[in-house]
């Protein structure tokens, strides 16, 4: 039996189960040592840099857009549901007049 052609595969198959981000003798894990690398680059601060989450919008806009959008329909219904989904807003009030207005 010969030793070397099936130590050499085994030693293959090690190789090609632990793949490319496998620790180097004595270095970092491939991430870490990218992180590393992004974090050289900046001095003092992540200017140039996205935000990885974009700002929350203003719930307030976005509910004036719902009712301007339930005017444009201008239906029963879109007026119902602007009133059940945002019945305590300001907002509300005006909507229930409109459909006091539709109902006349």
């Amino acid at each position: 039996m010969k030793l070397r052609p099936l130590s050499a595969g085994l030693f293959g198959a090690l190789v090609a189960l632990v793949g490319p981000d496998h620790l180097p003798f004595g270095g970092l894990p491939v991430m870490v040592g990218k992180a590393n690398a992004d974090e050289s680059g900046k001095q003092g601060g992540t200017a140039g840099r996205a935000p990885s989450v974009p700002m929350a919008r203003d719930p307030s806009a976005a509910v004036a857009e719902e009712y301007e959008s339930a005017r444009r329909v201008g239906t029963r219904e879109a007026f119902e549901l602007f009133i059940a989904r945002h019945g305590d807003d300001p907002l509300a009030e005006q909507a229930r007049a409109e459909l006091k207005q539709l109902a006349r």
